[in-house]
This record gives structure tokens, C-alpha cells and sequence, in this order.
């Protein structure tokens, strides 16, 4: 495919994806209309879970960094 015919239906679908997701949200907001802080509370719970994956993974990595080096 000809790289101009490739970004042009690149930003078709991007629009097109945006729009589904403009009207998505304000659906999703129309349905919960009293909890306006709720992407909030689930953002920083992401951001939380994806810390604590960070240690684990860093823990992990730290003790097998430890048994390399004693054997």
C-alpha cells in the first residue's frame, strides 16, 4: 500500500475512533450522572496497581539478582 493512501485511511479511522469514543464517554457519564469523581478514584487505583506491579517485578528481580551471585 502506497504510504499516503496508508496515512490517510490511518486518519479515517482515527477520527472515526475518536467520535466512537467521544460518544461512548458522554454515555457512560449520562448513566452515572452522580458520581463525577469517579475517573478519578479509578485512576489513581491504575496507577496504584501498575506501582505495585513495579516492585514486585524490581523485588523479583532483586532476588534473583542476589541467588546469581551466591552460587
Amino acid at each position: 500500500m502506497h504510504p499516503d493512501t496508508f496515512h490517510r485511511l490511518h486518519h479515517a479511522r482515527s477520527a472515526d475512533l475518536r467520535r466512537e469514543a467521544g460518544t461512548h464517554r458522554r454515555a457512560a457519564e449520562a448513566q452515572h450522572p452522580g458520581l463525577p469523581g469517579h475517573r478519578d478514584v479509578r485512576t489513581q487505583l491504575g496507577w496504584a496497581l501498575v506501582e505495585l506491579g513495579l516492585r514486585l517485578v524490581r523485588t523479583a528481580d532483586d532476588a534473583r539478582l542476589r541467588t546469581a551471585r551466591v552460587s
